[in-house]
């Protein structure tokens, strides 16, 4: 069976060199300023958030959405009221550091710059891009670097969002002071994806982490089911590019957590 994820890792590593010939750390260091923790004051307004992604395309299953570009749908989910933008960087998604600058550029929302970070160089290109936030993929890490990565963001003014997928990373997770732990819903290996894989999980989960189901979640149905189990948060993307109105679906995953009392009374 073809290893999407090996694949990319194995780039990454090529996309990586690059850019450091390109604009050498030391470089990079000089002409990044510093964030203040944007995730973290976002998320701690409200006990329920959504992560909307700028997703155009997936590794296996193609073109995802056509409609719109990457900075379109960041517009789009800022004004139907998505808590964080995430904003694919690697080229297997249609990513690109010129998309995530112009999405920097025009929305206020934190960003979760969305890549497969292997080297602590991306975590300070990140940074440099305007990021607030980068992913670390506990299963491609190992934990001593997990941790390393951790700090060096932290160090930084930005978030990590640390992704899990099985009671192995898990662990490696909870090794960490991490704040922000999400159960990727899609097999790394297949990219196929079912919600279950959170509900599986989230047993093993410390409930003081903010916790955050990543992917598989299409319906308001869905959402509400993670937010019943325990989950402080989503992150989306197919299940919203896809969406015929991408406003519309962006506003029922949010609703899916709010208080029922609340929820009421904007329908009223």
């Amino acid at each position: 069976m073809r290893d999407i994820l090996a694949e990319i890792v194995e780039k990454k590593k090529d996309i990586v060199a690059e850019a450091k010939k390109e604009l050498p750390l030391d470089e990079v260091k000089r002409r990044l300023v510093c964030g203040n923790f944007e995730m973290s004051a976002r998320f701690r307004r409200q006990p329920w958030n959504l992560i909307a992604e700028c997703k155009l395309q997936s590794p296996a299953k193609g073109r995802l959405c056509r409609n719109h570009s990457v900075v379109e749908l960041a517009h789009i989910y800022e004004d139907n009221g998505a808590s964080m933008l995430s904003v694919h960087t690697d080229p297997h998604f249609l990513g690109c550091n010129e998309d995530f600058r112009k999405v920097r550029s025009e929305v206020k929302l934190p960003l979760l710059r969305k890549d497969f970070v292997i080297d602590e160089y991306q975590i300070y290109e990140a940074r440099l891009l305007g990021a607030n936030a980068v992913l670390l993929i506990a299963r491609i890490l190992t934990p001593e670097t997990l941790k390393k990565f951790l700090y060096t963001a932290w160090s930084l003014g930005m978030d990590a969002l640390i992704e899990v997928h099985d009671r192995c990373d898990m662990e490696a997770a909870l090794a960490t002071p991490a704040e922000f732990i999400g159960i990727n819903n899609r097999n790394l290996v297949s990219f196929t994806t079912s919600i279950e894989q959170t509900l599986e999980l989230l047993p093993y989960a410390d409930k003081n982490r903010t916790l955050i189901s990543e992917s598989g979640i299409f319906t308001a149905e869905d959402a509400r089911k993670l937010h019943e189990a325990g989950c402080d948060g989503i992150l989306v993307g197919e299940g919203l590019v896809r969406a015929e109105d991408v406003g519309l679906q962006t506003r029922l995953l949010i609703e899916a957590g709010m208080p029922q009392q609340e929820h009421a009374g904007e329908i009223a």
